[in-house]
């Protein structure tokens, strides 16, 4: 769940419980005030009462002064539609407390006489009341101004990891738009900028080194071909052209593995059979003894993918077999979707992991046949495509599994 989620939702929590509490406080306090009200007046209509009968105006509005009552005009306040609170006959006649919205009031009826009194007290209290629900309607205005200026506030944020999504998946031209502040944000969409525009040098450096140190190899080491055609046979020749064949294959490699490295690689995708592509990993190879290399199809399937390259992953997982077989043949058996190559050798004493990073070798007897870049390129080509490369001993056979089906 994004921030901008969660501050919504708590927004929204403190609303609701801001309103329920406001609700119940209001309620709680107009049920107090009202027992309080009723109870003063029902306390003072006795003596209000007793007065009445005497007929004594005066001191009916003396004694009213006197408990801060004051006498009002009933056709001013619209009695008709006002709620009755309590009710309580006396002889001749009855008191009660009445509600309506200008406030409570106290009713005398004696005879045919009736008498409306009103308490000041409660319009102090009345104008209080509407104070806190003017506070509380300013604290909920607050809260929702707030949450607009933080809501703002986070949207560089909320585009922030797709933003920096992009620049993960190879647009290394991609920038964020930075803001006209110094917020802490800012300041993060700022560093960002600089180190993506560090990162995009290094890789553009790095790729046009390798590029053209391996560009520039090549005229030397066609040369030294052409040059060692025409020396005599010897051993030293045979040990010069071992060495000029590995520099070629290390330029080769080298050239390969920046085109993988490269996030704007366009893969051709079609869709073919195992054995047209084994067809074509087997063009690309070339092999002293074809009696060292068994291809078997046991169960023929259709693969999606760009075949080229996948032809180069299989070329290399073959040279590679064939590289360190201890004896025996290399087989390659394709069955549902997988191909497995094996070979006799020793068991990897590492994970898998570990061969399959750029210029790994496990000891020094493996220098004279490789560079630790063939499955690198296999590992890359095939996570290109999402499918994947597994390892396993099975009867002193090293056995290298392509699964096409298992996404990475």
């Amino acid at each position: 769940m994004s921030i901008l989620s969660k501050i919504t939702i708590l927004f929204f929590i403190s609303i609701l419980l801001m309103g329920y509490i406001s609700f119940k406080t209001n309620d709680i306090s107009q049920k107090n005030f009202e027992t309080s009200i009723r109870d003063k007046y029902i306390q003072a209509s006795k003596n209000l009462f007793d007065i009445l009968m005497k007929g004594d105006n005066d001191a009916l509005v003396l004694q009213a002064k006197a408990v801060n009552f004051r006498t009002i005009d009933p056709g001013k306040y619209g009695f008709q539609k006002a709620q009755k609170i309590s009710y309580s006959p006396v002889s001749f006649g009855y008191t009660e407390v009445l509600k309506n919205n200008d406030g409570y009031f106290l009713h005398l009826h004696y005879l045919d006489e009736d008498v409306f009194f009103f308490d000041n007290t409660q319009v102090e209290e009345i104008g209080q009341k509407k104070i806190l629900n003017l506070l509380i309607l300013a604290d909920v205005l607050i809260l929702i101004v707030m949450f607009f200026v933080i809501t703002k506030m986070l949207m560089p944020l909320r585009r922030l990891p797709s933003e920096i999504e992009k620049f993960g998946k190879g647009d290394y031209t991609h920038r964020i738009k930075e803001q006209h502040n110094s917020d802490e944000i800012a300041k993060v969409i700022f560093q960002f900028n600089t180190m993506a525009q560090n990162i995009a040098t290094l890789i553009e450096s790095r790729t046009q080194f390798l590029t053209d140190i391996s560009h520039e190899l090549r005229t030397p080491i066609s040369k030294a071909k052409l040059s060692l055609e025409m020396i005599e046979t010897s051993k030293y020749k045979d040990i010069l052209k071992k060495s000029i064949d590995h520099i070629d294959t290390l330029t080769n490699e080298l050239l390969e593995v920046e085109k993988l490295s490269s996030n704007n690689l366009n893969l051709s995708f079609s869709t073919y059979n195992i054995e047209t592509l084994l067809a074509k990993s087997l063009a690309k190879m070339l092999v002293d003894n074809e009696k060292e290399l068994h291809i078997e199809v046991q169960i023929p399937f259709h693969l999606h993918g760009d075949i080229e390259y996948l032809s180069i992953a299989i070329k290399n997982l073959l040279d590679n077999a064939l590289k360190y077989k201890t004896g025996g043949i290399v087989r390659a058996i394709a069955t549902d979707n997988i191909l497995e190559i094996r070979n006799l050798a020793d068991p990897l004493t590492k994970p898998l992991s570990f061969y399959t990073d750029a210029f790994t070798q496990e000891d020094s007897t493996r220098m004279n046949k490789g560079y630790g870049l063939g499955l690198n390129i296999v590992k890359r080509i095939l996570e290109l495509h999402n499918f994947t490369l597994d390892y396993y001993y099975d009867n002193g056979e090293v056995v290298f599994v392509v699964d096409f089906n298992k996404q990475m």
